[in-house]
């Protein structure tokens, strides 16, 4: 009995072992395929909110760290990502979160150039109240391109919030708490923006 239950724990042993080998295999195989893919994806959310005529470089590929920040919502590292024409930085996309949303925190994609004008925004993960505060979601409603050719010229702007509050956005018929929340996350990052080309040199990269 022993020897069988020996026999049968080596053929565990060699499958397992085959299994783990043929997963590396594949993983190995189809790493740059997924990763490829990702980036065609990345582009896509990118070209939603900055038009690829307003820059002529990759933006995949020159891309920042910014740490520690409470403009952007966290102290973990955001992605920060320089768009330049002939050569010179124009504008930047960032990764801002709203923490403050009524179902938790809120990631957004912000872009904006470096006086202060929005191009655009996206809400790329919430977890708000279906029929309520999921209409920050651009697959929802179209309420988040109301964003896009806003200026921002004072950190504590009146005009940044929702029309309850005195400001020049619409909010949602019993759902107030949610675009406050991403209002004043884009606030906030677009103003961060504005500080980026002093800054640039001091952000470590992303890793490849």
């Amino acid at each position: 009995m022993l020897k069988s239950i020996r026999h049968h724990g080596l053929i565990l042993a060699v499958f397992a072992a085959a299994t783990t080998g043929l997963t590396a295999v594949v993983y190995t195989i189809t790493k740059s395929t997924i990763n490829n893919q990702l980036l065609i994806q990345q582009q896509k959310l990118f070209d939603q909110i900055i038009a690829p005529e307003f820059y002529d470089n990759n933006l995949t590929k020159e891309c920042y760290l910014v740490s520690k920040n409470e403009a952007l919502g966290s102290e973990l590292p955001h992605h920060l990502y320089i768009a330049r024409k002939e050569g010179k930085p124009i504008a930047a996309i960032i990764e801002s979160i709203a923490p403050d949303g009524y179902s938790g925190a809120i990631k957004l994609l912000v872009a904006a150039d470096f006086h202060g004008k929005v191009l655009g925004v996206r809400v790329t993960e919430h977890h708000e109240t279906p029929g309520l505060g999921d209409k920050i979601d651009i697959r929802i409603s179209n309420w988040i391109n109301y964003f896009s050719g806003k200026k921002i010229d004072s950190e504590h702007s009146p005009h940044w919030a929702v029309k309850k509050d005195g400001g020049d956005f619409d909010q949602f018929t019993g759902a107030t708490i949610t675009p406050r929340a991403v209002i004043n996350a884009t606030k906030r990052a677009a103003w961060f923006i504005q500080s980026v080309p002093q800054k640039l040199s001091t952000y470590p990269a992303c890793a490849n």
